[in-house]
C-alpha cells in the first residue's frame, strides 16, 4: 500500500493555511506541519521531512526564498541573509538527495521573487486562487520528480528577470560537459520546445530526444526542466530577448496556450486531473 503524501504548509496567512489544510486532506494528502515564516519552515522541514512544501515566498523573519535555498541545499543551519535579494542562477551545489519538492505560493506569476525561487531549485509555483483539483494535481506532480511549469512560462520569468552585466560571469555553469548535441537540444529547449517538437526538428527519436534531456539533467545537475531554462539563458546560451518571437508554432489545430499543457510534468497528469501550469493566468 502506497504511503500517504506527506505536505508541508508555509504561509503567513492562518486562513491560506487552513483552507489548503482542508482541501489537501479531503484528498488524502497529509499535512504533516505548518509554518509561518520561513525559518519555521526550514526547521519543520528537518523534523518532520515531508514529501513537498508549499511555500509562500513574502514572510516575516525569513522569507520563502531563503528558506527555500536553505531546505533544498540541505543546509537549514547555514547563514545568510533573510530577505529575497534578487535572482541568484541555478544553484551550482546539488539538492540534498533527501530534500522535499518545493512549490512556491504567489499571488503574481510574473514576479522576481518565483523566479529567484526557481533558480534556486524549486519544482514551480502555483497561484493562490489555485481551484482545489489543481492544487492536489500540482502536489502530485512534483511529487513524482516533474517540472511544474511549462519552459515557456519559465522562459517569460527569465526574459523579464534574467540578471545583465559583467557580474552575472560568476553565475555562469560550466557547459562543457555537454556534447554538441547535448548544447543544442539544451538551447532548443530553452525556447520551449516539446520532445515531440525537438524530434522533429533534430530529426531523432522522442525516445531518443528524452535520453539526451535526462543526461544534460545529470550532467549539470539539475532536478528539471525548469531550471535547465534557466541556465540556458543565464549561462549565455540563450539570450533572452533574442528569441522574442521564436516560439515554436502551435500544433496545428491546437492553440499555443493548450500546447504549453504538454509540459505540465514529464510523464503527464492523469487524464481526469485539472490542468497545473496555469496558462491562462499568464500575461503574454
Amino acid at each position: 500500500m502506497t504511503e500517504p503524501l506527506r505536505v508541508l504548509l508555509a504561509d503567513d496567512q492562518t486562513l491560506v493555511r487552513t483552507g489548503f489544510r482542508l482541501i489537501l486532506g479531503a484528498d488524502g494528502i497529509d499535512v504533516v506541519a505548518e509554518a509561518t515564516n520561513g525559518a519555521e519552515a526550514v526547521e519543520a522541514v528537518r523534523r518532520t521531512r515531508p514529501d513537498v512544501v508549499l511555500m509562500d515566498v513574502r514572510m516575516p523573519e525569513m522569507d520563502g526564498l531563503e528558506a527555500t535555498r536553505r531546505i533544498l541545499a540541505g543546509a537549514s543551519g547555514a547563514s545568510g541573509a533573510s530577505g529575497a535579494s534578487g535572482a541568484s542562477g541555478a544553484a551550482d551545489t546539488p539538492n540534498a538527495p533527501d530534500a522535499p519538492r518545493v512549490i512556491i505560493l504567489t499571488t503574481f506569476d510574473l514576479d522576481q521573487y518565483v523566479y529567484a525561487a526557481l533558480s534556486a531549485g524549486a519544482s514551480g509555483f502555483l497561484l493562490k486562487d489555485v481551484t482545489p483539483e489543481q492544487l492536489t494535481a500540482a502536489i502530485r506532480t512534483v511529487r513524482t520528480g516533474d517540472a511544474l511549469l511549462a519552459p515557456a512560462i519559465t522562459r517569460r520569468l527569465v526574459r523579464r528577470f534574467t540578471r545583465r552585466g559583467s557580474d552575472t560571469a560568476a553565475l555562469h555553469r560550466d557547459l562543457t560537459p555537454l556534447t554538441p548535441r547535448e548544447l543544442e537540444v539544451l538551447g532548443l529547449l530553452a525556447q520551449g520546445l516539446s520532445n515531440a517538437e525537438l524530434a522533429a526538428r533534430l530529426h531523432l527519436a522522442e525516445t531518443t530526444v528524452k535520453t539526451h534531456v535526462a543526461r544534460i539533467l545529470a550532467k549539470l545537475r539539475l532536478r528539471d526542466r525548469v531550471q535547465a531554462v534557466i541556465v540556458a539563458y543565464e549561462t549565455g546560451l540563450v539570450s533572452a530577448g533574442v528569441h522574442e518571437s521564436a516560439d515554436p508554432a502551435p500544433a496545428a489545430g491546437r492553440p499555443e496556450r493548450e500546447r504549453e499543457g504538454e509540459w505540465e510534468g514529464e510523464r503527464g497528469l492523469p487524464p481526469d486531473a485539472q490542468p497545473v501550469a496555469f496558462p491562462n493566468h499568464l500575461g503574454r
